[in-house]
């Protein structure tokens, strides 16, 4: 297995890992602020032990700081957004990502997308709203606007590695502490502290931002951010399935041709990308 290979797929998992946010949050009784606040904070007791087992100490620049402020923007905005309106809107509207990456990547840095990179969001994001067409709704408006910057912010962590002086693995550190600081306050309006909560709690913490951030650090060294934010189109699928799974939702055959549609056109642009001869082309998002 390659490099880019190997990032690739920790890119995928730190994608499915991602995705069993929406149903954790869903069995937490709790406020987005207070939920987010715990959940970083579980975090990053796994986030300094990487830090240790590795020796890296974490810096702070100004891009290390844009870095930590997507991080935080995307982990805030995602958890209110999924208490004020439905989890297909949230996840829907968070999958405008990849659109973001691209429009930051010819703003900030003067990339050009290639045609394969728009042809495959065109599909991905239409994917996405074909599994979704049945549960789209108008939802609660400012939740809806929360989830679409959490598409931009969410953004921003993809592109952290191709910032200069980078260093994603303090953006992310650091992200979760100003996440932490700023929601565990919160936590003093809850009164529910059952046993289902608290272990909903620590997989947040421990797997689904902790561990996925540092798969998606470790997988961006090598992969792409438009690649990167394309591969996690997993997550938007994976999420609602869980759901479906545990609270017996339905899928409506739409919704299954969405998948479809999600998955292969993410596995056939990657296997485009393996084949041409030259996909590090100066001046170009790959």
């Amino acid at each position: 297995m390659s490099a880019r290979q190997r990032g690739t797929l920790c890119v995928f998992l730190a994608a499915v890992l991602y995705s069993i946010g929406g149903l954790c949050i869903k069995l937490i009784p709790w406020g987005g602020m207070a939920i987010n606040g715990a959940r970083t904070a579980i975090a990053l007791v796994v986030i300094g032990a990487y830090l240790k087992t590795t020796h890296h100490k974490p810096r702070m620049n100004l891009w290390i700081l844009v870095g930590a402020l997507s991080v935080c923007g995307t982990n805030i905005l995602f958890s209110i957004a999924n208490k004020l309106t439905t989890a297909a809107n949230t996840i829907v509207l968070q999958f405008t990502a990849p659109i973001f990456v691209i429009l930051f990547s010819v703003l900030l840095f003067g990339k050009k997308p290639q045609k394969l990179d728009l042809l495959a969001c065109g599909l991905v994001l239409g994917g996405v709203l074909l599994f979704f067409v049945d549960s789209l709704s108008a939802g609660g408006m400012l939740g809806n606007i929360l989830a679409l910057l959490s598409g931009v912010s969410y953004a921003g962590v993809f592109l952290m590695n191709d910032m200069p002086d980078c260093d994603p693995i303090s953006s992310v550190f650091w992200g979760d502490v100003i996440s932490a600081v700023v929601g565990l306050p919160f936590l003093g309006y809850e009164t529910s502290f059952s046993v289902t909560t608290l272990i909903s709690l620590l997989v947040l913490g421990v797997f689904q931002v902790g561990l996925a951030y540092i798969l998606m650090v470790e997988g961006l060294k090598t992969t792409p951010p438009v690649t990167a934010s394309l591969v996690s189109g997993i997550e938007p699928v994976l999420n609602p399935i869980l759901v479906a799974v545990f609270y017996h939702e339905m899928i409506g055959p739409v919704a299954l041709v969405g998948a479809m549609v999600v998955v292969g056109s993410v596995v056939l642009y990657n296997v485009i990308l393996a084949r041409q001869t030259n996909p590090f082309e100066a001046g170009e998002i790959r």
